[in-house]
């Protein structure tokens, strides 16, 4: 017990989600200093731990590392704790005791399980993420809301049994449960490779990202967006660098969402499809796996949680507002929330990788390290996706929802904590791409890089002034998709669509079979019938009255059958 009391003690993680539980018996009134203050403790402790393992303790003859602290783990402890306190300062004003605790306890999760140095910790940090973040979804007590949170539930649950099972078969073949390089030729390796890919979004597995977080609360789809992919990539740029399939995965994750992306309605749905997009950098940058393409996904990691988490406060807050973000219904809102407009901008230039914007100084290095391995399809593939994301998230999302067409609303500006919350991040997002050596400097490798070179400048300059200007032509010659109601499938198609249609046909198929066999069951019943009745019926041959030399000559044909075959 004592040791279990210790690590509380020291553990950023376990703080995290200690104070989540106690948030909920607090009073109303001491919320605001509970959620601002404790992400700001825990980030200290982080930075006083000393690179090492710390936390060791032995459970059920299991070696546990509840902590282990170096360079990869460090930089993700602190930028999602960071990301509590954001989103803390962003739901200040929300009213919900669910929704505060949860955040908490979900922050303290996925800082636990990048912290994990054992399979065994990790996993039941793993799990504590799926069942605390649901909750975000169900508080938006709608029956959507609900069924979608199962769903969400369902898979993430899928990923920690698979996570389970392979570090099972991992344990009974070699003896360890230690969270290091793993490789897909490993006992368990493909297996716990695909519960990390569930959580990263891989294709055909990514579903889960845009059908669970545009039905969040506007605060909770915010906290989504931080955690759980997150906590995936670094998972695989622990266990998996350097394992060239994700090069092709990472590839094709850059290159799909735009296509969804552009068609798509519900702009929170659309940065949904941007997240898969940009998760997709990281993913190459780990498959490649030089020092470089590490520091690249980890920075881009870092980068990402603040614009993406920008963008969709920027959302959230009109949807606070005006209780829609469907850009169909949306325009000329800028008259009425002209910061929320301008935070907005600052997380579109960001994601679309702008000069003096964070995006510009992590997506390179990723780009560089892809050139450098002269792995020139993946580097195609990612410059087209930059290209791609400035048309749906660099434009697409301020444009519809704050200019184009006037909807008409005259609301209030966002709340005072929410265009806080978004005026922090926006400085940081421009922090990072004016100045990025503070970040550069707690990367975990040594791998120096100079984003700011005259080739690239020109070059990312080119590639952006190029793709505005195809939207431009798109847009006023009426050849971009027009923004309508509707219901986008992708690869959900499958389980949405064909999956039901293949049951029912299925069903109807079993059904036709079974009406079929019955018939020529009763059929055949008939006839046997018929027979039977021609048999012994009272017409029938055996019914007759036979006459005593025909009773003789069947008892002598016996007799000497028997006769035959007992001799």
């Amino acid at each position: 017990m004592s040791d279990w009391l210790g690590n509380a003690l020291v553990s950023p993680a376990l703080m995290l989600m200690a104070g989540g539980f106690l948030l909920a018996a607090t009073p109303r009134l001491i919320h605001a200093a509970w959620l601002l203050v404790l992400p700001v403790v825990a980030l200290l402790l982080l930075w006083e731990l000393p690179t090492g393992s710390h936390g060791q303790i032995e459970l059920f003859g299991f070696d546990l590392t509840m902590l282990r602290v170096d360079g990869l783990s460090r930089i993700w402890a602190t930028i999602f704790i960071i990301g509590s306190f954001l989103t803390g300062l962003y739901a200040l004003h929300v009213n919900d005791r669910v929704q505060h605790v949860a955040s908490l306890i979900y922050a303290g999760a996925a800082v636990g399980a990048v912290l994990a140095g054992d399979l065994v910790t990790l996993f039941v940090f793993w799990e504590a993420t799926a069942i605390s973040s649901v909750f975000l979804i169900w508080a938006r007590r709608t029956v959507r809301a609900h069924i979608i949170g199962l769903r969400y539930l369902i898979l993430q649950v899928i990923s920690g049994l698979l996570l389970m099972v392979g570090t099972i078969i991992h344990y009974r073949v070699t003896g360890s449960t230690a969270f290091g390089h793993l490789g897909l030729d490993v006992a368990g390796g493909w297996l716990i490779f695909l519960a990390f890919g569930i959580k990263a979004a891989f294709p055909l597995l990514h579903n889960w990202v845009q059908d669970a977080y545009p039905e969040s609360t506007v605060s909770g789809t915010v906290v989504l967006s931080i955690y759980t992919t997150k906590l995936a990539i670094y998972a695989l740029a622990r266990g998996f660098a350097g394992t060239e399939i994700l090069i092709t995965i990472g590839a094709v994750m850059t290159i799909f969402p735009i296509f969804f992306a552009v068609i798509e309605n519900d702009l929170r749905r659309v940065l949904a499809y941007s997240l898969n997009n940009q998760l997709g950098f990281m993913v190459v940058g780990i498959g490649i796996g030089t020092p470089l393409a590490l520091n690249g996904a980890a920075a881009h990691a870092f980068a990402h949680i603040l614009y993406k988490g920008l963008l969709f406060m920027s959302m959230g807050a009109v949807l606070y507002r005006v209780g829609t973000v469907k850009a169909s219904e949306l325009g000329g809102l800028y008259k009425s929330m002209p910061f929320t407009a301008a935070f907005c901008i600052v997380g579109s230039m960001s994601i679309s990788a702008f000069p003096l914007f964070s995006g510009f100084v992590t997506k390179s290095m990723i780009l560089t390290a892809a050139a450098e391995q002269h792995h020139w399809i993946a580097w195609c593939a990612l410059l087209v996706a930059s290209a791609g994301v400035l048309d749906h998230s660099g434009i697409k999302v301020p444009f519809f929802s704050f200019f184009a067409h006037d909807a008409g609303y005259r609301v209030k500006e966002a709340p005072f904590n929410m265009l806080l919350a978004m005026a922090i991040t926006a400085a940081l997002c421009i922090g990072i791409g004016v100045y990025p050596a503070p970040l550069y400097a707690i990367l975990p490798f040594d791998a120096p890089y100079s984003p700011y070179t005259t080739t690239h400048v020109v070059n990312q300059l080119q590639l952006l002034l190029f793709a505005a200007l195809a939207f431009v032509v798109l847009f006023r010659s009426g050849l971009y998709p027009p923004e309508v109601r509707g219901i986008n499938l992708d690869s959900d198609w499958l389980y949405r669509r064909a999956l039901p249609a293949v049951v029912a046909g299925s069903r109807y198929g079993l059904m036709g079979l079974r009406d079929r066999m019955a018939g020529l069951v009763g059929s055949a019943l008939l006839g046997a019938r018929s027979r039977l009745e021609q048999a012994f019926g009272g017409r029938g041959v055996l019914s007759r009255t036979w006459t005593t030399g025909v009773m003789l000559l069947w008892v002598t044909a016996l007799l000497a059958a028997y006769l035959l075959i007992y001799y």
